[in-house]
């Protein structure tokens, strides 16, 4: 008799990144599979990449890490994990000391526990999550793992989504996370494509314990209430499948942002003149969606956060080309200011 069908799903979809990050470690090349089958690791190869799997104990990710520990000796591939201490809530150590405890009980090795200063900029939420990355990355190159699983549902895809929509901040925001995302693709998400409920319920059978974060339940917080009164009103408003179809206008925005993101960089250099300024004429006759892309990116390089870089700011640099009423200066985040001067675009820190 086989698993159970929820614990077989979340084995499958770590099965399937497992095997892609084994044929990016013996090919260096992401994404590209060998001959149609994946390579076959011998003796004479580098030792077999270490995975780690994010857990916070919660359901998704301990579902991740269970089916982590279960494949990847499978696969000749090392498992182990980290949890990130936020020092958000009371306990929160002994929190971290008892995830550590049920990863090693399942058999990863290495596994550590890390303990993170959550800032202020940018809202509580933000601020947990850069600290968290920030947090990640570090693990991740100490350890010289070949990738991090993150254990994001296709619940979280939807929610992602309906926050990028209520920013405006145009089709990269509707993208919502990516299957492959940070340096090097370090970071991979086997469950963009199962939800929530499946995690929950492999957990469930394999008498998995789990951790409710209460932040998860408190209206607090913008996720939170969305998860708990905005998708379930869309959902009694439009029936189900809005969570589904969400998910999909990821991966559909996604293809497309990511199709005008290598149109903007192949015209970025043709805008320039010899001196490296942009040129707005040039600019002007570009597509808007095109041209917004090439100034985000000139605003960037010139010191601009690009967390802090909002649709709002790019529209008012543009305006600079498409509406020259002879405005003065154009402030942007990272003390950068956008400027046209006889014709060109200067984007400089000022």
């Amino acid at each position: 008799m086989g698993p159970h069908p929820a614990v077989a799903a979340i084995r499958l979809a770590v099965r399937r990144v497992l095997h892609d990050i084994l044929n990016d470690d013996t090919s260096g090349k992401p994404g590209r599979k060998a001959a149609g089958r994946y390579p076959q690791r011998t003796a004479e190869r580098s030792p077999s990449p270490l995975v780690l799997v994010a857990c916070s104990g919660g359901a998704d990710s301990m579902a991740l890490a269970s089916a982590l520990a279960f494949e990847a000796p499978r696969l000749g591939i090392r498992a182990g994990g980290v949890t990130i201490d936020h020092g958000l809530q009371p306990g929160s150590g002994l929190r971290a000391d008892e995830v550590v405890l049920r990863l090693r009980e399942l058999g990863l090795d290495p596994v550590e526990s890390v303990a993170v200063t959550v800032g202020r900029e940018g809202g509580p939420e933000a601020a947990a999550r850069d600290a968290r990355y920030a947090a990640l990355d570090a693990v991740g190159e100490r350890h010289r793992a070949a990738a991090i699983l993150l254990g994001h549902t296709r619940d979280d895809q939807a929610e992602t989504v309906l926050l990028g929509l209520a920013r405006g901040s145009g089709i990269r925001s509707l993208s919502g996370m990516a299957a492959v995302s940070g340096a090097g693709g370090r970071y991979r998400r086997p469950f963009l494509q199962l939800d929530r409920q499946t995690a929950r319920k492999a957990c469930m059978v394999q008498s998995l314990p789990v951790w409710d974060d209460p932040h998860n339940a408190d209206p607090a917080y913008t996720r939170s209430r969305l998860r708990h009164e905005g998708l379930p009103a869309l959902e009694k408003a439009l029936g189900k499948g809005v969570v589904e179809a969400l998910a999909r206008t990821a991966q559909l925005s996604r293809d497309d942002a990511d199709a005008l993101d290598t149109w903007a960089r192949q015209a970025g250099a043709s805008v320039r003149d010899g001196a490296g300024l942009l040129e707005c004429a040039k600019l002007y006759a570009l597509p808007p969606a095109v041209r917004r892309r090439i100034l985000r990116a000139a605003a960037i390089e010139a010191g601009a956060p690009a967390g802090a870089l909002f649709a709002r700011h790019i529209e008012e640099v543009d305006r600079l080309i498409t509406g020259w009423r002879g405005q003065g200066a154009i402030n942007l985040p990272g003390k950068v200011v956008a400027q046209r001067q006889g014709g060109r675009l200067v984007i400089r820190q000022g």
